[in-house]
Formats: structure tokens, sequence, C-alpha cells
């Protein structure tokens, strides 16, 4: 078993993370390309500060929650907070980056870690149960929805198991290589599903240069859209 451990946090490692961040160079490739060869004379006349602001706003989404979603919302933006520091910054995780990127960051303190880790599978859960039983979530939810908030809540609570022996129901060693595989799976399927976001999140908050029409065109489309109709009455 700890050779198979072992091999996880190497090599397998080591391979899932290069696909992570090739698949998310991909998308910024893309995104850069298409904003500087497609749509290079937009971005002189650019409201840049408006985008800035607009971007800045978003990182706490206040005015952004759409009533009657609060808790939801609420959950979906705290949630973030652990998704992103307690990967990066556990005391375990920050020893795994040390040796495999040479990179050296703070480390949280093992209560702060607990505390946030359960937090952010409560949000998870309640995300879950809301997309479940809540008629207003369910209809715009996808399989896919529920698949990646299971294949988050499945490392986050594995690893806290592992990391606590009195609520692990099976043996530290199976339940660390369920950490690691899950951790690795989410990896993999960052690129490829919404959680691409964590790049993609600057260039949705300039989308309107993508989506901005020349003079006129809007009733072209409009006529084209609702011409038969118009002859018709």
């Amino acid at each position: 078993m700890q050779q198979m451990i072992d091999f996880a946090k190497g090599p397998l490692f080591a391979l899932t993370f290069l696909i992570m961040v090739l698949g998310l160079l991909r998308h910024v490739i893309i995104q850069v390309y298409s904003l500087i060869i497609r749509k290079g004379r937009r971005l002189k006349n650019a409201a840049w500060k408006k985008i800035a602001l607009d971007g800045l706003s978003w990182v706490i989404p206040v005015k952004h929650i759409i009533p009657g979603t609060r808790i939801f919302s609420a959950s979906s933006f705290l949630s973030h907070i652990g998704l992103i520091i307690v990967p990066l910054f556990l005391a375990e995780h920050v020893v795994l980056w040390e040796s495999f990127l040479g990179i050296g960051l703070p480390s949280l303190g093992t209560g702060f870690a607990d505390a946030l880790t359960l937090f952010t599978i409560a949000c998870l859960l309640i995300l879950f149960c809301y997309r479940t039983f809540v008629k207003r979530h369910r209809e715009a939810s996808v399989g896919m929805d529920y698949l990646l908030l299971v294949m988050i809540i499945v490392p986050f609570t594995s690893g806290y198991m592992a990391a606590h022996p009195w609520v692990n129901p099976i043996r530290w060693d199976t339940m660390m290589l369920i950490h690691i595989l899950s951790g690795e799976a989410l990896l993999l399927v960052i690129p490829f599903t919404k959680l691409a976001h964590i790049v993609l999140f600057f260039f949705d908050r300039i989308s309107n240069l993508h989506w901005q029409l020349r003079p006129g065109a809007g009733d072209r489309v409009a006529e084209a859209l609702f011409e038969e109709e118009v002859r018709a009455s």
C-alpha cells in the first residue's frame, strides 16, 4: 500500500498536475488570441476602468446575489475560499509543493486548517442539497454539477479523515490513497469543466469585448429573425 501511495504522490501527481497546467494554459492562449488577434481594435477603446471595477466587484459579489438565492450564493462564494486556501497552504501540501515545484509557501495552523476544511465541506453540502431539493436550482442543474460537487467533497473529506484517525472508519493508508487519487482526479477534470474558471475568471469579466456588435447590427439581426413573422402579420 505504501508503494501505491508513494507512486500516487510522485509520478502520478506530476502527470496529473502537468495535464492540468497544460489544459489551463490552452484556455488562456485561446482567450488571449481571441482578444489580441481578433478583437485588437476593441482593446484600444475598451472601458478598462469599468472592466476592472466590475471584476473587483466579483471578489466579494454581494451586489450580484440574485434575490432568493442568498444562502446558495453565499455558500458558493465562501466555499471558494476554502477551495483555494486549503490545497495551497495546508502544511502537508506545502511540503509537496516545495519538493515538487521548489516553491516555499506559508502553512496554515492545524486548528485553522481543520476549521476551514470542515467549513468548506459544509458549504459544498449546502450547495448539493440546494441543487437536489430546491426546485429552481434543481431545474438549472445538470449531472455534471452534482458530479463536480462530489469530486470536490471527496478529497476534502478523505483528507480530514486521514488526518484525524478517531473519525476515520477505515485504515489510514487506504483513506490517504483515496484522498490522493480523488485529488488527482479533480486536477484532471479542471481544464475540461466549468472549474476552468480559475483562469477564465478575468476573461469572463471582459466578455463584453467579445459580444460588442457593430452599429446597426442589432436591427439586422432582428430583421433576420423576425422578418417572416412581421410579413405574416
